[in-house]
């Protein structure tokens, strides 16, 4: 990633998630910096851009000024540099304080945390400060906001001395092995490995994986990277490789690569299917939410990270050859959505009816917490999730599978590949949001908009969370068409 960086930019995969990531990051880190009273941050731009030497001015003025708490303070090395999140004076020398946006502690403390802490030490003691402590500041996911933030509730301290003194005589060596790498225009060699996907997966995949044939072995359905990479590593990769060394099993997989080498069209187990549907009653409802995840708790009785739900489609069918009908629901972007999105699906949803999910779970959670926030509609909403059937079901099961599924039975994958071609029922052809990410994105910035702006989001963000339970009526409509033999959906 080091070499691709500098050499190969143009390579990286976007991230749509990348721009709020930074976002969170930058929140958490000026909260934070509250823990630690007055402070100075030495930050300078010119541009637009960090100017780093100014930075490293700064922070030696400040040093020589006495300030105890410096952010961002800067240090350079021998070509090497680093920024301090927070340094703090501490116990006749300086402490470093890195933050993180995640949720850390001892038990699940990430190797390149330590590793980054190690990096900051070693520059600085080769500046000659002295540091007498090393800690991460993270987020508490165990925090409940009350309607007041208590900083020192919302973020926890460890202190990472041992890990750090475990690591520090690696740096050298890494930093050396970097400059090597530098260095040299040459790409260097790097097998495809357990790193390509850790931890949010190496934006530089697709590009590394140019050479393996489509399909390949990393595509094969519910197989953990680790045994993908053993087959790849036995020079196993294509599908025709696969089905000839007899080892798989796995009745999915196989039929994933059957059916990729030879187009069969669909395969359906009518009698599964038939089995599902029995399960689904009217009057029949499909159901869909959009949620926001945010570091900071906004919202009374909320934790860092939790899914807050702000937004429904619901498609609904009161008997059989009745007409699709559809309501919907969306918060006002800035107000908390978490009581009204309660009501409006009791209001919408009668109790003791059947009611559909795409991969059931979620909307199983999000209930479930909401029912737990509000008592006194508990027990409707209970009923809610108690009654949802999930429509992933039958596809996970393998009761119904054609090639252009790729071994994937996301609605994002099924939908096109049993309707491969209409554009009423393409996410491509929606404006301005196309996937989950962006609405959650969109969401929370909508209060800052002008009034056409977020008329123009809400409108986008409706339709996107609409085509999502269009898709699931059409999903069930084509399961029935197959069970009773008809060429037109079923009712």
């Amino acid at each position: 990633m080091l070499w691709m960086d500098k050499y190969k930019p143009e390579e990286k995969a976007e991230d749509a998630a990348d721009d709020s990531r930074m976002e969170a990051g930058t929140e958490v880190g000026k909260l934070a910096r509250e823990l630690f009273g007055k402070s100075v941050d030495v930050t300078e731009t010119v541009n637009g851009r960090l100017d780093l030497p100014a930075m490293i001015d700064r922070t030696q003025v400040e040093i020589e000024h006495g300030t105890s708490v410096i952010c961002e303070a800067s240090f350079p090395y021998q070509g090497c540099y680093c920024a301090v999140d927070i340094l703090k004076r501490e116990n006749d020398g300086w402490a470093i304080y890195e933050v993180k946006s995640s949720t850390v502690n001892e038990k699940n403390m990430k190797a390149v945390y330590v590793a980054d802490v190690a990096y900051q030490k070693y520059v600085l003691e080769y500046c000659g400060v002295r540091i007498t402590g090393t800690y991460i500041v993270s987020i508490n996911n165990d925090y409940v906001y009350d309607g007041k933030l208590d900083l020192e509730r919302l973020f926890q301290i460890t202190d990472v001395s041992e890990f750090v003194r475990n690591e520090i005589g690696e740096v050298e060596k890494n930093l050396l092995q970097e400059d090597t790498l530098l260095e040299s225009e040459n790409e260097p060699e790097r097998e495809l490995g357990l790193y390509c996907k850790d931890p949010y997966g190496c934006p530089y995949w697709e590009y590394c994986a140019k050479e393996l044939p489509t399909p390949s072995v990393f595509d094969l359905y519910r197989m953990p990277l680790k045994k993908k990479l053993e087959y790849y590593r036995e020079g196993v990769s294509d599908y025709k490789q696969l089905k000839a060394c007899g080892k798989l099993k796995n009745e999915k997989q196989l039929r994933q690569i059957e059916f990729a080498l030879e187009d069969k069209g669909t395969y359906v187990n009518i009698d599964g299917i038939r089995e599902f549907l029995s399960t689904l009653s009217y009057p029949l409802y499909f159901l869909d939410f959009e949620t926001m995840q945010p570091v900071i708790p906004l919202f009374p009785g909320t934790k860092p990270y939790q899914q807050i739900p702000f937004q429904y489609s619901l498609h609904y069918i009161e008997s059989a050859g009745a007409p699709l009908l559809h309501k919907e629901f969306l918060a006002e972007s800035g107000e908390n959505p978490l009581r009204a999105i309660a009501e409006a699906l009791c209001r919408d949803i009668p109790m003791n009816v059947c009611v559909t999910a795409y991969n059931k779970s979620f909307e199983c959670s999000r209930i479930k917490e909401l029912a737990g926030m509000f008592p006194d509609l508990a027990e409707h909403l209970l009923n809610i999730r108690d009654n949802i059937k999930d429509l992933l079901d039958p596809f996970q099961a393998g009761h119904y599978y054609n090639r252009a599924m790729g071994g994937s039975f996301s609605i994002k994958s099924v939908l096109p590949a049993i309707f491969p071609n209409d554009p009423e029922l393409n996410y491509h052809n929606l404006e301005g949001v196309h996937n989950g990410s962006e609405a959650m994105t969109i969401f929370p910035r909508i209060k800052d908009m002008p009034a056409e702006e977020q008329k123009k989001a809400r409108h986008n963000l409706l339709k996107y969370c609409e085509l999502d339970t269009y898709a699931m009526v059409k999903v069930w409509g084509e399961l029935v068409r197959v069970v009773k033999g008809d060429t037109e959906d079923g009712d």
